[in-house]
């Protein structure tokens, strides 16, 4: 029973996921869905030491590893609207949809991360519960998926009450977008 259960949430995050990124890829195009004026969204640049766009997942960031979650680093254009930046780790594909890490409410004035910062994150930051019912970073298992390191600026704080879902804490993060970007990984080595 509890594993139908955990298969049911894992398959509503993945849809929740689903539905957040094509909002935000929508914001893309030029507009937010659901505010009545049209927004540009600018543009992040997002790397890190330990991770290459269109490589694999270093195994020290998966579940067979014991370094947690990767270094990240960020820059785009000054933003003055800029109050908040959020990190989404997810994935989706047939085999391995869900959400690893969702890091929020970071000082806008931050532009990277060391390794294992779900451990000791930025002062003032939250982490909301993931697919896998913990908070904090789930290092991914599953060898063959496209593992996204999404970055957003927000333009003011994700509220969260402790009865938030995870996709009430992902809409709230993309109805404040004004700015995003991605690292993906494929696969992990």
């Amino acid at each position: 029973m509890g594993l139908c259960n955990g298969t049911r949430r894992v398959r509503r995050a993945a849809v929740m996921v689903t539905a957040v990124a094509s909002v935000l890829a929508a914001s893309g195009c030029g507009a937010i869905v659901g505010t009545s004026e049209a927004q540009e969204i600018a543009r992040i640049n997002v790397s890190s030491p330990d991770l290459r766009e269109g490589r694999p997942l270093p195994r020290q960031f998966s579940c067979q590893g014991t370094q947690g979650s990767p270094p990240l680093r960020w820059s785009s254009r000054p933003l003055e609207e800029a109050e908040t930046v959020a990190i989404v780790v997810d994935s989706n594909s047939a085999e391995s949809s869900g959400v690893y890490w969702v890091l929020y409410n970071i000082p806008a004035t931050t532009t990277e991360l060391g390794p294992n910062a779900a451990e000791d994150p930025p002062e003032g930051s939250g982490q909301a519960t993931v697919t896998s019912g913990k908070a904090g970073y789930e290092p991914p298992c599953v060898v063959k998926g496209a593992y996204r390191f999404s970055v957003y600026t927000l333009r003011g704080k994700v509220e969260e009450e402790h009865s938030d879902s995870l996709s009430d804490v992902l809409r709230r993060i993309a109805d404040l977008t004004i700015a995003r970007g991605r690292l993906t990984a494929v696969n992990i080595e």
